[in-house]
């Protein structure tokens, strides 16, 4: 059963079960009382919009219960790692409105994790295999086999403790050898059969340099971490289901290492004091459903070869599922956020439909973007009994869901450039736009009446090039003849003297069919082709000088924009965020 949350008299939304579970174990005294959580990402890539539903969750439940979240690089892994996915990832959650408690990293703790494999080996409840994978794994068995022991599983203590040092040294061949935890090769968990939790890497570390030749596995590494920092509630995704039982089994392990330790007069004065107080019951792993969404993969290893391949234009293409990729195409942090608070938390996997994140950036930007006017397929309007020298400024509201934005001024004159499909010459009898004899009102400005004689130019090739239409000067917008109806709609427009050139570079779902990530074609063939559409002859109102990238932009009539990262004050480029409405048809 959900329960509400009241806050300040108001109900704020409904406890999801995760929260739910922390709730009870508050209320319950474990663990003093006390709350922990942690964002744990690995720094081999960035992080995509299902990173952003569990820091949501991580740093959300700790805000909601006056708890704290710290962030911990899981930097097992130096062949796929770098400072540069440290620090984004850092960028993107500040960015997501959260702050971590502290800064961590697994590498802080290889010292700590070697002398408990140490201690695994002197128990000999952990052993130096020589085999390869290929004949580890076929020694694995099956869900309803009994796997098959390892040759060297009973080696003796003392020659797998020199064969663990020796893993450990410059001289060390990848793939020569591997240190596996003793535990169950009959077990039904597949995790339990003897797993690796050392291996040989001869790649330099991000943080550690070449101190270290030998690493811990993610299952070995993680539970431990958790533990060393006090952590009191692991939450994760479904796939960890699984390996919840190794988790417990390791820092079960590790709390007898450390109670003997501490029985032997070790100096643990560099421990966690969270960890040695008898009040700290350990970690509570709970697992949540990833999300997934229509028209994106979320494989990191995907993504990564997107950009490798030059598929997309990095990992902050627009077109990404990035939190830096939405970041730059124009979503906004909240919008994310209420995406995800929207479709909740479960036990059950599901593909989330992309138009519900379109219509959260939508409902958000509606109350945040400043309207202005843009023309990205032009043609050129004469008012031809408008005077040739005469120009006017306009009054335009920045934004009509909040007036303390205030107003500008566009400026208004004989020549003008519409849309393209705002003028038809042979119009149909629905068309409410410009067409010969028909009137129309500009925004902000006069009704004009498009010329029955002379309705347009074209050039050679029979495209329009120009459109004429005279204007009824009684009818300003605020003059009592703006009042008059007519049936024709409202128009956008920018003055051709004054409008700044632009580039306008509008963008699609990335790929074309609605679950790459189950298809079983290579998912570089499903890449939708018209997801970047670039127009080179736009023009945009003079206002738009003044902005920067990041702003939040309507183009009325069109969609929301913003100013991309490569827009200069001689070449501005804008990127289109989302549509008006939904208009994605199969």
């Amino acid at each position: 059963m959900e329960e509400k949350i009241i806050n300040n008299g108001e109900e704020r939304k409904s406890l999801s079960f995760v929260e739910q579970f922390v709730k009870e174990d508050l209320e319950a005294g474990k663990n003093g009382s006390r709350l922990q959580t942690r964002f744990p990402p690995e720094p081999n890539g960035y992080i995509h919009i299902g990173h952003a539903k569990a820091i949501c969750m991580d740093f959300g439940v700790a805000e909601e219960f006056s708890g704290v979240c710290n962030l911990r690089f899981d930097d097992t892994n130096p062949t796929k790692e770098n400072t540069e996915y440290v620090e984004n990832i850092m960028s993107d959650i500040q960015w997501l409105g959260f702050k971590w408690g502290n800064i961590y990293y697994a590498s802080d703790y290889f010292e700590k994790l070697w002398d408990f494999a140490t201690w695994l080996i002197k128990k000999g409840l952990a052993y130096v295999d020589e085999q390869t994978s290929e004949q580890i794994a076929e020694q694995k068995g099956t869900p309803t086999q009994p796997g098959t022991a390892s040759p060297f599983r009973d080696r003796p203590i003392e020659e797998n403790l020199r064969l663990f040092e020796q893993m450990n040294t410059p001289e060390a061949v990848e793939g020569s050898m591997v240190l596996r935890a003793k535990l169950d090769m009959a077990n039904p968990n597949m995790h339990f059969r003897d797993p690796i939790i050392y291996r040989i890497i001869q790649i330099p570390h991000h943080r550690t340099g070449t101190k270290w030749h030998a690493y811990p596995m993610y299952d070995f590494a993680h539970g431990q971490s958790d533990y060393f920092e006090g952590v009191t509630h692991s939450i994760c995704t479904l796939e960890f289901v699984p390996h919840r039982p190794l988790y417990d089994k390791f820092v079960d392990l590790l709390r007898e290492y450390i109670k003997e330790q501490k029985a032997n007069g070790a100096d643990l004065s560099d421990y966690n004091p969270d960890i040695l107080d008898e009040k700290y019951d350990g970690t509570r792993q709970i697992e949540f459903n990833r999300l997934n969404l229509t028209y994106n993969v979320m494989s990191k290893r995907k993504l990564k070869a997107l950009v490798d391949e030059h598929l997309v234009n990095g990992w902050d293409d627009p077109r990404m599922p990035t939190v830096c990729g939405m970041r730059r195409r124009g979503y906004s942090s909240q919008s994310i956020r209420n995406f995800i608070d929207s479709i909740g938390y479960t036990k059950f996997d599901a593909l989330n439909d992309y138009a519900l994140l379109e219509a959260s950036v939508r409902d958000d930007l509606n109350k945040k973007a400043t309207r202005v006017s843009a023309v990205i397929d032009p043609i050129k309007l004469v008012i031809t009994n408008y005077p040739e020298d005469k120009s006017e400024e306009l009054t335009a509201i920045n934004n009509p869901e909040n007036e303390a934005e205030g107003t500008h001024t566009v400026t208004f004159s004989r020549e003008l450039w519409i849309e393209r499909d705002d003028f038809m010459e042979v119009a149909e009898k629905k068309f409410q736009r410009l067409a010969p004899g028909k009137e129309v009102r500009l925004k902000n400005a006069y009704i004009i009446k498009c010329d029955e004689e002379h309705p347009c130019d074209k050039d050679a090739e029979g495209n329009i090039t120009t459109v004429y239409a005279t204007y009824d000067p009684e009818t300003r917008s605020g003059m009592p003849g703006a009042d008059r109806k007519i049936k024709g709609k409202t128009l956008h427009w920018v003055d051709c003297r004054t409008a700044l050139p632009a580039e306008v570079r509008l963008y699609d779902r990335l790929f074309a069919i609605e679950n790459p990530a189950a298809d079983e074609r290579d998912f570089r063939e499903l890449l939708n082709p018209q997801s970047l559409v670039v127009r080179t002859n736009c023009y945009v109102e003079q206002y738009l000088k003044e902005k920067k990238a990041g702003d939040f932009l309507q183009f009325q009539r069109i969609g929301y924009f913003t100013i991309d990262l490569d827009s200069t004050a001689d070449h501005l480029v804008f990127n289109k965020t989302v549509g008006l409405k939904d208009s994605w048809k199969k």
